[in-house]
């Protein structure tokens, strides 16, 4: 049970950003995790927002995850991530991680200086002064927002892409492979999907990666909304598996049509043209599940 922590921290790992962010205002993700023999080990909920806070406007991406049922009570584990993005360059302008389980506890926030190459990281409360990070080429990214990304990307089987990885105050490359094309059946649906799978191979790998383990993320492919409808992070004494079991499209009028989203078949087999076209008339179109 140590290593589900692992996989719900999946939202908080940083990475590098496509310049056009795959969610938008009002989107929402809700995952349920299981663990091994336990089916209800977890969930994760993915939430993003407009924000105007600030002293400009900002998308806010919220990432919450926590064990529940039993696996709670063998390891009560809560974590979230929240990240503000620019809307216009599609770039991560701050982000605040934190977690807590028994007798631990953790908590950090970063700021990226994009035109200076610089990341300030700090810890809340801390009587160190905040620490300044050389920020290699790439805009960086939580892992679970970057792999929602791939969903904006045209991967073909075969096809490859890197992505830089922020873990803690450590930035590293991993290379997000397209595997093969798999139907999976989720709450929503089943669905046709893209498998890709992230591989630590330009830089000595770390941590899970050190220890052989492996990620995982099914990216369906059925209609224009590309939902990633599973992650999976595998290692050697068992395999913890999030699926999609509830979605939100996105509620702003400025959606981008690629992300446009209307009513879809059980099976998930609507066509991209069809759910723009029927956008407009469908009665109620805030909740794509059956």
């Amino acid at each position: 049970m140590r290593f589900l922590p692992v996989l719900l921290l999946l939202a908080v790992l940083p990475a590098h950003a496509d310049t056009r962010l795959a969610l938008n205002d009002g989107e929402a993700l809700n995952y349920k995790v299981s663990w091994a023999v336990i089916p209800g080990a977890g969930e994760i909920k993915i939430t993003a927002l407009s924000d105007s806070t600030g002293p400009a406007p900002r998308l806010r991406v919220l990432t919450t995850t926590a064990t529940r049922g039993f696996a709670r009570w063998l390891l009560p584990f809560d974590a979230s991530a929240e990240s503000f993005f620019d809307p216009k360059s599609g770039r991560l302008l701050a982000l605040n991680e934190s977690s807590k389980q028994p007798e631990k506890e953790a908590a950090h926030g970063v700021t990226f200086d994009y035109a200076a190459a610089r990341a300030r990281y700090a810890i809340p409360g801390s009587t160190e002064p905040p620490r300044s990070l050389d920020m290699p080429a790439g805009d960086p990214m939580d892992l679970i927002t970057s792999l929602v990304q791939t969903r904006s990307w045209d991967l073909k089987i075969g096809e490859k892409r890197d992505v830089v990885v922020l873990f803690d105050d450590q930035f590293y490359e991993l290379t997000i492979y397209a595997l093969r094309t798999e139907q999976v059946k989720t709450p929503l649906g089943t669905f046709q999907t893209l498998v890709l799978e992230p591989r630590m191979e330009k830089t000595a790998p770390k941590g899970m990666f050190k220890k052989g383990s492996k990620v995982h993320v099914w990216i369906e492919t059925d209609d224009a909304r590309r939902l990633p409808v599973r992650f999976e992070v595998e290692f050697k004494i068992g395999t913890g598996i999030a699926t999609l079991t509830h979605y939100e499209p996105p509620t702003s009028a400025k959606t981008p049509a690629a992300f446009e989203t209307a009513s879809s078949k059980p099976d998930g087999a609507a066509t991209a043209a069809k759910l723009v076209a029927e956008k407009s008339t469908a009665p109620d179109a805030k909740n794509s599940g059956p």
